[in-house]
Parts: C-alpha cells; sequence; structure tokens
C-alpha cells in the first residue's frame, strides 16, 4: 500500500484539475432538465465535474440507507449518461453522517449496498460527505474508535476499497474550513488525523478560512495542504445564497488569485439556490480555471483591485454578462415553453387570422416593450453582487443615498451647498429610474425562465429603491412625502424583511456587518479595580454563561481553577481583578492568580514544575453577550496582563473548554496566546498561554467604544 505522502506525485502527475459545480445547497434541488443543461454548459465552457449532493434530496442525506425505486433509478442513470455524453464526471455523494453507527457493520454494509446500486447505474465516481453534521459519537462508536476523525477516515477508506479505489473520491471532513479547526489549522488534531489516515487516492473538501470564503490565500492553501497530506479541492460558497433567502449573487468569481491553481486538486462552486441565476458563477468560474498558470505582464486596463496578470473578474463578468444577454433574448431555452401533454380537449379559440390592433387618433399608443441591454445586466450584478460586497453602481447609491440624507438641511437653503445637493439628488434619481427600467425589460425578457428565478429579487430591490427615491424627493420638495416613509400604517411593502427582519433590528449587532458602513453607536465603557461589593455580580455572569454555552453543572464536571477563580472559591491575587461597566452595570471581568500552583493544588491538578515555570499566572476572563464590541474587553486583558508581568511573572495561562467557542475566537484574536501543553487538563479543556516579556505596555484606559 502507498503512504500518504505519494499522492502528491499522483494528484499532480496525472489527474486533471477538477472543475465544475457542486450542487450541495440546502433548498429545493434543481430538476433533472437543469442539470442536463448544465452538463451542456460545463462542456461548452471547459468545465470537467459534476458532483451530485442536494441537502434536500432526502436520499441523499435524511434517508441515505434507502435504495433508490426503478422510476428514481432511471432518472439517475439518464443524468449519469447525460454527464458522460458531454465529457462531465458525474459525482454521486451521499451524506451519511446525521445518524449512522460507524462501529455497526450493518450500518457499513448498508453504505456499501447504496453506492453499489448507483454504480450499478454506471456511475464511477464517488464522494462521502461528514459537513454540517454533530461531533458528539454514540457510546457503541466511543468503544470502538479514538475519535471522530478516526471513525470517518476507516468507513471511508473501507468504502473506497470496496468500490475498488475509484479515480475520484472526494472527502468532505466535519472541520472543512479554517473557522471550524481547533484551535487552528495548524494545529487541529482533527485535520492532522485525517491527512495520516486517510487513504492518498481519496481527495479531500474544503471551503478556505470560512464557511462563505471571501478571500483564499495561497498561504492559507499551503497550510491545510501540508497537514492534509495533499491539496484539497475547494468547494467555493462564495456564490451560494441558501443561507439568505433575500439574497442574490451575479457578480464574478473573485478573490481567489490564479496563483492557486497549481496547488489545488480542483475547485467546484456550489451556486446560487435558483438555477438560472448561476448563468454568471460558473462561467466566471470557467474563466478563471482557464487562465495561464505562467504570469505575463500586467494588463494595462485592470483595475487598481485586479492585480492577478492571469484573470482580470470584470473581463469575465462582462463577458459572461455578453453571453447571458443573448439567452435572455431567446424563447427558445430549457424551460423557457414546457410542452404539454395531449389531453384530449377542444383547444381555445383564439382570433389568429384578424390583423393586429392599431389605435386611432388621440388614442393611447401600444406599449412596446423595450429590448435588454448589456448595461440592464451590469446594473442587476452590481446591485446582487457577492457577498462581501457590493458593485459599484449599488455602492455609490448608498454613498449618494447616506450623504443626500445627513444633508437634507442644505436641501431648500438658498446656498452654494443646496446647489451640490440638488445636482447630487438628480443623479440618484437618475440612478433610481435606471433601476425601474432595468426591472421593466427584465420583466419583458422572452426568456421567462431565468426572469422567474430573478423575479422576487428584482421586484424587492425595485421596491427599496422606490422607497429611496421617494423620500429624496420628498427631501428636496419635488413631491409630497411618501406615505410609505411618513405614516404609521403603510402598506405591507413599506417595511422590509418580515418577522426576521424586525428580529435583527432588535439585535445591537444589528447593522455592522453591513457592506456599506453607517456611523456606528457609541457607548461609554468603564475598566475599574475589583471591588467586594462586585462578587455577586461576577458570580452571576459567571453562572449566567454557563447556562448559555449549555454546560453540565459544575460537579458534573472536571474542575478547572478558572471556574473556581469565578465562583468565588478561589481568590483572586491583589491587583489581579478588574470589573467592565456599561451603562446598565456590570458586564464583564477579568481575574487573576499571580501563581496558580497553590490553586491547582487545590482542585488535585497534577502540577508539572516546567509548565509553571514558564506560565505560573492563570487569567481568566468573561463578558455578558450584550457586549458585542471586544474592544474594552481586550483592553482589559492587556492591564490585567500588564499587572501580572509587574509582579514579575514570566508567563500567564488561561483554561478554556472546547464548547466555549466564544473565549476560544477571542482570545486566539488578541494575537498574543497561543496553544500550550499542561498535564493533566481534562480532555475537553485547551490551555493557551502567553510569554509576558514580548507584550506591549499597558493600554491606556477607555472612555468611549463604539458599539
Amino acid at each position: 500500500m502507498s503512504t500518504a505522502g505519494d499522492a502528491k506525485g499522483k494528484t499532480s502527475g496525472t489527474r486533471r484539475f477538477i472543475s465544475g459545480v457542486v450542487e450541495g445547497f440546502y433548498g429545493r434541488p434543481w430538476t433533472m432538465e437543469q442539470r442536463t443543461e448544465l452538463f451542456k454548459r460545463e462542456q461548452k465552457w471547459g468545465l470537467n465535474t459534476y458532483l451530485y449532493a442536494p441537502k434536500d434530496d432526502y436520499k441523499h442525506r435524511m434517508y441515505w440507507r434507502d435504495l433508490y425505486t426503478p422510476e428514481e433509478a432511471e432518472q439517475l442513470i439518464t443524468l449519469i449518461s447525460a454527464a458522460k455524453e458531454h465529457n462531465v464526471n458525474f459525482i454521486y455523494a451521499i451524506s451519511p453522517g446525521l445518524d449512522i453507527t460507524f462501529s455497526n457493520p450493518k450500518e457499513v454494509a448498508a453504505l456499501k449496498r447504496k453506492l453499489d446500486q448507483v454504480r450499478d447505474f454506471g456511475c464511477s465516481s464517488f464522494s462521502l460527505l461528514f459537513d454540517d453534521i454533530e461531533i458528539e459519537m454514540c457510546p457503541g462508536d466511543k468503544q470502538a474508535f479514538s475519535s471522530f476523525a478516526h471513525a470517518q477516515v476507516a468507513i471511508t477508506n473501507e468504502v473506497y476499497q470496496h468500490l475498488g479505489e475509484p479515480e475520484t473520491f472526494l472527502f468532505c471532513p466535519t472541520d472543512y474550513c479554517a473557522v471550524f479547526c481547533s484551535p487552528n489549522v495548524s494545529q487541529s488534531t482533527y485535520l492532522h488525523t485525517v491527512g495520516d489516515k486517510l487513504l492518498p487516492g481519496i481527495d479531500i473538501l474544503w471551503t478556505g478560512p470560512k464557511v462563505v470564503s471571501h478571500k483564499i490565500s495561497v498561504e492559507s492553501i499551503e497550510e491545510v495542504s501540508s497537514i492534509l497530506k495533499r491539496a484539497p479541492v475547494i468547494w467555493d460558497n462564495i456564490h451560494a445564497n441558501d443561507y439568505d433567502p433575500q439574497r442574490l449573487f451575479i457578480g464574478p468569481y473573485k478573490d481567489r488569485p490564479t496563483e492557486l491553481i497549481p496547488k489545488l486538486r480542483g475547485v467546484l462552486t456550489n451556486p446560487n439556490c435558483e438555477f438560472y441565476p448561476n448563468f454568471v458563477a460558473i462561467h466566471t468560474l470557467a474563466t478563471w480555471c482557464k487562465a495561464a498558470a505562467d504570469r505575463g505582464p500586467r494588463d494595462e486596463e485592470m483595475g487598481d483591485e485586479e492585480q492577478d496578470p492571469g484573470y482580470s473578474p470584470q473581463k469575465a463578468l462582462t463577458l459572461a454578462l455578453t453571453d447571458w444577454l443573448q439567452e435572455f433574448l431567446s424563447a427558445d431555452q430549457l424551460g423557457a415553453h414546457l410542452k404539454k401533454e395531449p389531453s384530449g380537449e377542444e383547444p381555445m379559440q383564439t382570433d389568429m387570422g384578424e390583423s393586429s390592433y392599431v389605435p386611432g387618433p388621440g388614442e393611447n399608443p401600444l406599449y412596446t416593450a423595450e429590448p435588454l441591454t448589456l448595461d440592464d445586466l451590469k446594473l442587476l450584478s452590481d446591485l446582487f453582487y457577492l457577498p462581501y460586497e457590493h458593485g459599484p453602481t449599488a455602492r455609490t447609491m448608498l454613498q449618494e443615498l447616506d450623504w443626500l440624507k445627513n444633508h437634507r438641511q442644505a436641501a431648500t437653503a438658498e446656498t452654494e451647498k443646496a446647489t451640490e445637493w440638488c445636482s447630487r439628488a438628480q443623479r440618484f434619481d437618475d440612478m433610481c429610474e435606471a433601476v425601474v427600467q432595468m426591472f421593466n425589460r427584465l420583466s419583458n425578457a422572452p426568456n421567462r425562465s431565468i426572469l422567474y428565478d430573478l423575479y422576487n429579487y428584482i421586484c424587492d430591490i425595485k421596491s427599496g429603491v422606490g422607497l429611496a427615491q421617494a423620500y429624496v424627493k420628498s427631501l428636496g420638495g419635488h413631491g409630497r412625502p411618501s406615505a410609505q416613509l411618513m405614516t404609521d400604517d403603510p402598506e405591507p411593502w413599506g417595511f422590509r424583511g418580515g418577522l426576521s427582519g424586525e428580529f435583527q433590528r432588535m439585535l445591537p449587532c444589528h447593522g455592522r456587518r453591513d457592506l456599506f458602513k453607517h456611523p456606528p453607536m457609541t457607548s461609554v465603557y468603564c475598566i475599574r479595580p475589583y471591588c467586594p461589593e462586585d462578587k455577586m455580580e461576577v458570580q452571576k455572569i459567571f453562572w449566567e454563561m454557563q447556562r448559555g454555552q449549555g454546560k453540565a453543572p459544575l460537579m458534573a464536571q472536571p474542575p478547572l481553577i478558572s471556574d473556581c477563580l469565578s465562583a468565588g472559591e478561589i481568590s483572586s491575587s491583589p491587583q489581579c481583578a478588574l470589573v467592565l461597566e456599561d451603562e446598565m452595570g456590570v458586564c464583564g471581568y477579568t481575574l487573576a492568580l499571580t501563581d496558580a500552583k497553590p490553586a491547582a493544588a487545590k482542585i488535585q491538578r497534577v502540577i508539572c514544575d516546567p509548565e509553571f515555570e514558564n506560565f505560573p499566572s492563570m487569567i481568566t476572563a468573561q463578558m455578558l453577550p450584550r457586549v458585542t464590541d471586544p474592544s474594552p474587553v481586550k483592553c482589559m486583558i492587556r492591564q490585567m496582563l500588564s499587572s501580572i508581568r509587574s509582579s514579575g511573572s514570566r508567563g500567564v495561562f488561561c483554561e478554556l473548554r472546547a464548547s466555549d467557542r466564544r473565549m476560544i475566537d477571542f482570545y486566539t484574536k488578541l494575537g498574543s496566546f497561543k496553544p500550550i501543553k499542561m498535564v493533566g487538563l481534562p480532555q475537553d479543556v485547551l490551555a493557551i498561554g502567553t510569554c509576558l516579556q514580548t507584550l506591549d505596555k499597558e493600554c491606556p484606559g477607555v472612555s468611549g467604544v463604539s458599539r
């Protein structure tokens, strides 16, 4: 058997770069006709792969054990044949992780039986997915496997060998992006196990730094490749919209340098749930994949943000929209007109023989639909661009509206500022009118299948833009105040978002992730020394956060020094206790011990002298959920570290349960704390520490911090 290290030569030497589409979203799956159309597009654009993994196909995920019926089998056989006809590799994925018992041979047999059935359909490429599942193993699996990763790898290797080690076999780990790795990618025991134990012929799916990654860097791929011992296949969610039914993404594939191509096994885009709007996502990915590996001189027409000499997102977008326009203008696209089965009924009588109506003098002219233009599609893309950025026109509209609103007092003043205000208001009005005209032309486009996938989105944006347009006109005195903006009883289209929108607007962090930043609200925090009267408040915060994280009662968990310190069972060292206050009262704290040895002995913790010599001190911190800005807490931590350093301590550590993702993320982003090994820690507890000799001087106090 070859070793994991042999995979590199096999991947880069003989196997082609995987490129194409994964149907892996939550929601209504695509139809068989749409998938066949996808294969035609992939062949035309030079893509080679389709991964069948619709989350809501119940025999793919929820009822994975069930075999396909003869009718379902016939559909899949036809689909697999269609993929082959268009030189597209059909990969069948199955997702058994919701309820499989890894240690039960009958479960493994059921999985093999299901994949054998699909293999008999003509499929030769497969994938096992363990994404978006609970990580807790059942008692039987805990006895059979040393970890969740070992269980997944064992069954994956067995199935892979059972199928004859197919050339293409993909594995999706549970920790499929960097943010899921604990404590980080390079020190993730889960990823190390997968990299070491998974057979080298099996490729691994990876979404990048996050589930929906803004950017994917060469450095991040090199890091994960070294752990996985193979180049990953990117499952790219940059165009996925299944997490928000109000968003659609029609921007170009971008923020992935073409330098990645030789460092990857492949890229599969998991795009919008709606099939037809994915034209741009797939078309621009194909352009990216065809980028030359060697770097030529930089294209002078590229913008400042387009530094990749092999690929221009804006040029790729224009190319895609130009091709897409032809589909909009054609009524013959798949699904535009479904053939009706003969019913035996008499056809409806029409007056086809009569000549068209011609209006007479003084009558209204006939309505004539204007044809859709490339500029309309560019505007559509700008309005529905990408998860982390709006297109240029959308950004300009938001900036203009913000300026007009903030300078509304100049609208009716007789000053030079009023001239500027009116000019910019007219510019904003023209942009709003362009959105309305784009909507009208889209609504009259011959290809109704594309329109129906887009309609809810373009109707929503037209309504929102219309409200903003009416508001600006009312400010300038060019129209009566909008009834939708100025009344307590508006029509339902005058307020957006339904119940979900109301929940979000009530949250303190609402708007913080808007792509167009409004000036943040401010809140005053006070960091002060702990006093005896704070004991009850500190304990209240501690117990509230214990309940909020769903932790078992402390008596049912292995004791931690930090728990005893927060609960008041151990007193902090002198000058080593701070509290954080806002307008509502105490909302956070940090406590420390300059010498943690006595406390460790009190809870009967094994004491290793080298560890406590390097990290003799211990710190713990917690804050209530209403503290949404980490800045004051960071400052409080830095003040505490400075105080501990002044006592002569060389280093400080803190204990964190693996389930406390909030604080793990907080300490990780501080930058100074790194994972350390400590003897005697319970299995689900992490220790991280920092050397105090490398810290900056004490952070100054804070009086007002954005929230």
